[in-house]
């Protein structure tokens, strides 16, 4: 197979979607690699490493999109590389349709076949290729929260750990799968008081059980989120439903009572956000201010750190990359039933039913499952 790696093009992207490691494995099984032009730089990694395991560096993402016969990418296929997609092509990449409607009607439109990382589960039902990159959003997530409680970046002027005789930073997360446990992992070693919100009360018992003592697990529900929103200092949106838009648990009205200068740092802001007011927004212009809360929205956080989140997700995707490879889609989706939960669009159709339930439009499985 033809297996083609762009240059991401989403503003501060710096992830590649393949290593050399990864490069060299495609290569020993047959396979052709197309690399775009310094596509690994943003991540350390240079023409010359890729080329030095058999590789073809090409000058353009056209060329890459013409001649491959699966994409291989990080992000979301942006506005120019839509247009360059055919019918009947394999793009495996993060998608996050529920967000974007343009975006799935523009995949539907291109008749190719859309393999989503973040709607593959493994046997044991978890999500394998979201996982490590969510490590890497919720530990960011304090990282990036302490920064704009900062008062130049017109936060509270509050540090997260405190000092002695002078009480720390609260922080409350909104969810406690990988995202919010990796927060509140950073959190309470940075010193702060944390908060861990969820509706499932084996995994609030899991977490206290594994958390220090500087960690609190509440239930989640309307009345007692409000209670913690009113004296939160940093508030982190750590809430996902696999392949569906977030439950939206931060309404406009409840900003009213958060204190003057708090922040939300909304880690699902690529699948819509918990948080009523929030927006997808960029590192280069990462916050905005709605009713005196700053709003980060970062839909690509992992993004800036572009050499750890680099390995750590190319780690995950290998194994899938080679099956795919090896077996084309359709075969290899048969023998995994996991892999095939990540088409969400096939030919023109929508497969994957959460999709479908957000935009109201018809769902069919995928001719591809086993």
């Amino acid at each position: 197979m033809i297996v083609g790696v762009p240059k991401e093009t989403k503003t501060h992207e710096y992830r590649v979607s393949l290593t050399p490691g990864c490069a060299d494995a495609l290569v020993r099984r047959g396979h052709t690699v197309l690399i775009e032009n310094d596509a690994g730089i943003g991540s350390g990694i240079h023409n010359d490493e890729y080329a030095s395991v058999g590789a073809r560096i090409v000058d353009t993402a056209k060329e890459v999109f013409s001649e491959a016969e699966m994409i291989v990418k990080v992000k979301e296929p942006q506005t120019p590389e839509r247009d360059m997609m055919r019918e009947g092509q394999v793009m495996f990449t993060y998608f996050h349709f529920a967000a974007d409607r343009e975006l799935t009607d523009h995949i539907i439109k291109t008749k190719s076949i859309a393999i989503a990382y973040e709607t593959i589960t493994d046997t044991s039902g978890r999500l394998p290729l979201l996982t490590p990159m969510s490590e890497v959003a919720g530990k960011m997530s304090i990282q990036e929260g302490a920064k704009f409680l900062e008062r130049p970046m017109m936060g509270r002027g509050i540090l997260l750990g405190g000092v002695p005789g002078v009480e720390p930073a609260k922080v409350v997360i909104l969810g406690g799968g990988v995202v919010g446990t990796n927060a509140a992992k950073v959190a309470a070693g940075l010193g702060a008081r944390v908060v861990i919100m969820d509706v499932s009360l084996d995994r609030l018992r899991y977490l206290s059980d594994v958390m220090p003592a500087n960690v609190q697990t509440i239930f989640s529900e309307r009345l007692s989120l409000q209670n913690h929103l009113a004296t939160a200092d940093l508030v982190v949106g750590a809430v996902l439903i696999p392949g569906a838009r977030c439950p939206v648990l931060i309404t406009k009205d409840m900003l009213g009572g958060m204190p003057f200068g708090s922040v939300i740092v909304d880690v699902g802001v690529d699948q819509g956000g918990c948080c009523e007011t929030i927006h997808p927004t960029t590192h280069e212009d990462p916050t905005y201010i709605v009713d005196n809360i700053v709003h980060y929205g970062v839909a690509n956080m992992p993004g800036a750190v572009g050499r750890t989140s680099t390995y750590a997700l190319t780690n995950a995707t290998l194994p899938y990359t080679l099956k795919l490879a090896d077996l084309g889609y359709r075969q290899a989706c048969k023998e995994d039933a996991g892999l095939a939960e990540g088409i969400n669009i096939e030919s023109g159709r929508i497969t994957n039913q959460a999709v479908a339930q957000t935009f109201d439009l018809d769902y069919e499985p995928s001719s591809a499952a086993g």
